[in-house]
This record gives C-alpha cells, sequence and structure tokens, in this order.
C-alpha cells in the first residue's frame, strides 16, 4: 500500500501530527510519501522523519500583532499557483492520499477520483461542539479548503459524536515541575509585546521559543530559537505553558498535565473555538491583555493531573491498512474506552 500524506504546514499542530502517524504507518507496512505546505521551505525544522518530502506554496495566513491580517492573508496567497499545484500532482501511483487539512491533495485527489481521508482537528467541526457555534462557520471553509471523502475529526472530547482523541506523541522525558518556570510559545504575537506581558513577573522564570538564531537572556525572560526537542523538554519539566489556542499544542500541554494559560489568534475561528472548548472542560485559563490579577491566579494553581492519550495513530493505521472499513463511531467509541482519565464536561 502507498499513501501519499498532505500536510499543512502554517501551524506546527499538523506537522506534530505527521510525525507521530509516520512511525506507525510504516510499522504496518504503508509506503508513505509527504507533502508539505503553507510555509516556506526554510521555516520547516526538525523534518527528519519525513525523508525526501516534497513542498509546495499551498494556502496559509499572515498575521499581524496577534492578528489575522486579512488583506495581507488575501494578497500573498496565488490560487492561480495553487491551481497549478493541484493540477500537476500525479497521483497515479498512489492508493489512497491522506490529508492533514493540507489543500493540494486534497484537491488533487478529488479531481482524479483517488480515494481520500482527512485526519485533522478540523473535521471535528462537523459535529455540536461547545461554545459560540463556529462550527456553523468553519464547516463550508474546510469542505472547500481540503476537501476529503471521509474526514476523521480529534479532540479533547468526543462531545457524544465520532471524534477521536487527540494524536499526540508520548512526551519523551519525565514529567517534573521546576517551580515558576514558565514556557512561552506564541507565534503570532510580536516579540515587544510578549516583552511587556511578561515584564513586570520578575518572580518569574519565562523561557520563550520563538523564531530567532540563537539564544538570547534578559533578566527574567530566556527567548530561545525552535527545536522540537529542547522545547519538548521543557514542556516536561515546565511549572505551566503561556500559548496561543493552537489544538496541538495544548494537547500536549494537557498530556502533561501542565496548566495552560492560552490566548486565542484574533481572527482565527478555530483558535476561537479551543478557547471555548477549554474553558468549558475546565483544561485552560483564556486571557486577550495579560492582567496582573489572572496571571498570578492561574500561576498559584496546582497542576492539573496529566492526561494519559491512547495511541490514536497505531490505531488509524491498523484502520487504513485494512481499508478503512469500521465506522468512525466504532474507531471513536473504542479509543475513548482505553482513555483512563477521559476529561469530564462541566
Amino acid at each position: 500500500m502507498k499513501i501519499l500524506y498532505g500536510v499543512q504546514a502554517t501551524g506546527n499542530g499538523h506537522i506534530t501530527r505527521a510525525r507521530v502517524m509516520a512511525p506507525a504507518l510504516a510499522k504496518e507496512g504503508i509506503e508513505v510519501d509527504f507533502l508539505f505546505s503553507g510555509r516556506s521551505p526554510d521555516k520547516l525544522f526538525n523534518m527528519e522523519p519525513f525523508g525526501e518530502y516534497q513542498v509546495r506554496r499551498g494556502l496559509t495566513f499572515s498575521v499581524t500583532d496577534g492578528k489575522i491580517d486579512r488583506w495581507r492573508s488575501l494578497t500573498q496567497n496565488s490560487l492561480i499557483q495553487l491551481v497549478k499545484d493541484i493540477r500537476a500532482l500525479d497521483l497515479q501511483e498512489y492508493d489512497l492520499v491522506i490529508s492533514d487539512f493540507e489543500p493540494v491533495t486534497a484537491w488533487a485527489a478529488k479531481l482524479q477520483k483517488k480515494p481520500s481521508i482527512g485526519i485533522a482537528h478540523q473535521y471535528a467541526f462537523s459535529y455540536p461542539l461547545p461554545g459560540p457555534g463556529i462550527g456553523r462557520v468553519m464547516m463550508p471553509m474546510i469542505r472547500f479548503f481540503a476537501p476529503v471523502q471521509q474526514g476523521i475529526g480529534l479532540h479533547w472530547h468526543h462531545f457524544d459524536g465520532p471524534i477521536l482523541p487527540p494524536l499526540i506523541e508520548a512526551q519523551p522525558y519525565p514529567i517534573t515541575v521546576q517551580p515558576g518556570m514558565i514556557l512561552v510559545y506564541l507565534p503570532f504575537e510580536n516579540r515587544e509585546q510578549i516583552r511587556q506581558w511578561l515584564s513586570p513577573f520578575s518572580d518569574y522564570e519565562f523561557h520563550v521559543y520563538c523564531d530567532i538564531e540563537s539564544p538570547e537572556n534578559e533578566e527574567h525572560i530566556f527567548w530561545r530559537p525552535l527545536s522540537r526537542e529542547a522545547f519538548r523538554q521543557a514542556q516536561a519539566c515546565c511549572d505551566g505553558v503561556i500559548a496561543n489556542c493552537g489544538f496541538g499544542l495544548a494537547s500536549e500541554v494537557i498530556q502533561a498535565g501542565k496548566k495552560l494559560l492560552t490566548k486565542p489568534l484574533a481572527g482565527q475561528p478555530e483558535q476561537l473555538s479551543n478557547a471555548a472548548v477549554l474553558e468549558h472542560l475546565g483544561l485552560a485559563e483564556v486571557f486577550s491583555e495579560l492582567e496582573e490579577e489572572q496571571f498570578y491566579r492561574w500561576a498559584g494553581r496546582l497542576s492539573p493531573d496529566p492526561v494519559d492519550y491512547p495511541d490514536v495513530a497505531a490505531a488509524l493505521a491498523r484502520w487504513i491498512l485494512n481499508g478503512c472499513h469500521q465506522s468512525a463511531g466504532m474507531l471513536a467509541s473504542e479509543l475513548w474506552q482505553d482513555l483512563a482519565a477521559e476529561p469530564a464536561v462541566v
């Protein structure tokens, strides 16, 4: 069996899911080629698990000062190039296309009538979720952006639908707590804004991962270059995490049993929905401007219990090898039964 696996590379969560799926698919003897779009090739890092992967321009969004910049997003994307890439992608040698919300592979599969499945958090919006009803807005866009024959959604709770638990790798480092050490990942905020938010809290130590070449230290703020390995080490020993509302990172924080203070990216419906669900499940506090009272209240909380998510990647790889015949509902039911500490809806 040979698969083309398309990954939307705008967010690191999509790439992380592919990192988890790659060895699971290989273990089942499935041959996989990877295609990434939505990010410049020079901005991709720690890509060794994907071998000789392909890159296309795809579609992405632009951010200015923590908000979606709709004009730049419109002008910097090229629908002409997207159509060219879709038409040029030859799928003859593949038995199946998997899309993690990646448009080039999804549309190529649709046009060439190749079997396709989607594995992504976004496909969970097909079902009712807590919060402001964003799914009604999201689903038409999702169907247009990355259409697939069957979408497998992932979330922190099943909400009585055929939604699977998060698809993340096991934490490779022992979970400890270094009091006062806060891990920060706010890639959509500008550095000066992050500095203003964190500067007043000199009794805490902030390790901020961002797009820089080498480490920089400013009193109690430690700026660190992007590194998957170093980030996971910091995640394992930190006292808490401040981050945007990306699904992948929030899942890792919940898995590790770390308290989460999160800021949804303004104008991004998925992150607004994630924030609402996190609050609904009691898994995080949400902020738009980091205020002293909220920070100290959050920082003073005890760490939550870790959540031991089941091996979703292995289950999906077996499901794919067996022709995707089992219903998504049955697959979801089996995986949630394996979860020892399913989050309670509050």
